[in-house]
């Protein structure tokens, strides 16, 4: 089976570089355009690009010289977007336009009703606004994205437990790694022996977006969770991988056995697909005592399942937990990737250029 060529927007920065990786070897896709910012177009990668991943760069890319981010240069069915939130709606907009499947990391379009919000595993069915943005907006291409990267675990365990039990509300702490902020990203003398507890326009993501991801596709919309999330966001000194700490209260009182077993039997809505990305489990739960840990679980799953664990009584909710999540993995590229595996099981790119 020839394998889907794909363009990688921004493919310098970190997400990028992301996607790059991820994709070395891809058994349906094939990196065959990457895009820069004009002070890098015409320059080959490995000349433009400083790699800040583990292992090499792939020996494939090196030589591939970055092009602009335009519907002539982007040849492509499919584009995945790690453009700055600051540049893409435009371009993603004329992508989708001349009929590329554009699937973006940015957070520009996210609140747009048109335009889903994904987990590949917990909303598949927001799949159904597609039909609706094109005809909308005379696209022949889609726009999907995906999530901000703290919103993953907080979605993936209030997912699992609103079909267990029902959910009432929840108040989430966040500890969010350095590689979150891009490259070169918090400066040393703020986040060396310090906690920085603010992060510009994080907490109203995390507040809103798991209500809009866990929401019901209604007609021509997405009617929000009902429940409310309160967020309270913090910059520490991780490398990698995201941890929340969660409160929560059920709808219905549930014993720690029950909880932890509706965490790990969940499956989520696409288990019977077999895509290549998709972790199985996609949750994992820690038993002991100080787990998880962003050095020692966040690549659980190659960096694509959510680990859980710390499950306890809340004196003041029901139940609290710690989650993880490796945020450029699972939060971004792969994430991402996912899901254009779900649009191509579901047979939506061919209906790219």
């Amino acid at each position: 089976m020839a394998r889907i060529p794909v363009a990688i927007l921004g493919a310098t920065g970190a997400v990028g570089q992301r996607f790059i990786q991820l994709l070395d070897g891809h058994p349906w896709f094939e990196v065959a355009v990457i895009t820069a910012s004009e002070r890098s177009e015409g320059r080959r990668y490995g000349e433009a690009c400083r790699w800040m991943l583990e292992g090499e760069m792939p020996s494939r890319v090196r030589d591939m010289i970055l092009r602009p981010s335009t519907p002539e240069a982007v040849d492509c069915p499919l584009a995945f977007s790690a453009l700055p939130s600051s540049v893409p709606g435009s371009v993603e907009e004329e992508l989708a336009r001349a009929g590329v499947t554009v699937c973006s990391n940015a957070s520009t379009h996210r609140t747009d009703p048109d335009v889903p919000i994904l987990i590949a595993e917990l909303n598949p069915d927001h799949l159904g606004l597609l039909d609706v943005q094109r005809r909308r907006r005379g696209w022949r291409g889609y726009l999907v994205t995906g999530p901000n990267c703290t919103s993953v675990p907080v979605a993936v365990v209030l997912r699992a437990l609103d079909r267990a039990f029902g959910v009432r509300h929840a108040h989430v702490v966040s500890l969010q790694a350095l590689s979150g902020a891009g490259y070169p990203g918090v400066p040393s003398l703020d986040i060396l022996d310090n906690v920085i507890p603010f992060i510009a326009a994080e907490e109203t993501k995390v507040e809103s977006e798991p209500r809009k991801i866990l929401g019901r596709l209604e007609g021509e919309s997405i009617a929000l969770a009902p429940f409310a999330i309160s967020a309270q966001c913090n910059r520490v000194q991780v490398r990698d991988g995201h941890l929340v700490c969660l409160s929560i209260g059920l709808a219905r009182r549930a014993a720690l056995s029950e909880v932890t077993e509706a965490l790990r039997s969940y499956r989520g809505e696409i288990a019977d697909l077999d895509l290549p990305s998709a972790p199985q489990p996609l949750v994992v739960v820690r038993e002991e005592p100080d787990r998880p840990q962003p050095w020692r679980d966040r690549d659980a799953g190659g960096g694509m399942a959510i680990v859980v664990g710390r499950v306890q009584p809340c004196p003041v909710n029901d139940i609290k937990l710690v989650a993880l999540s490796h945020n450029t993995i699972r939060g971004a590229a792969g994430g991402l990737i996912l899901i254009a595996e779900l649009l191509r099981a579901r047979g939506l790119l061919e209906a790219g250029r």
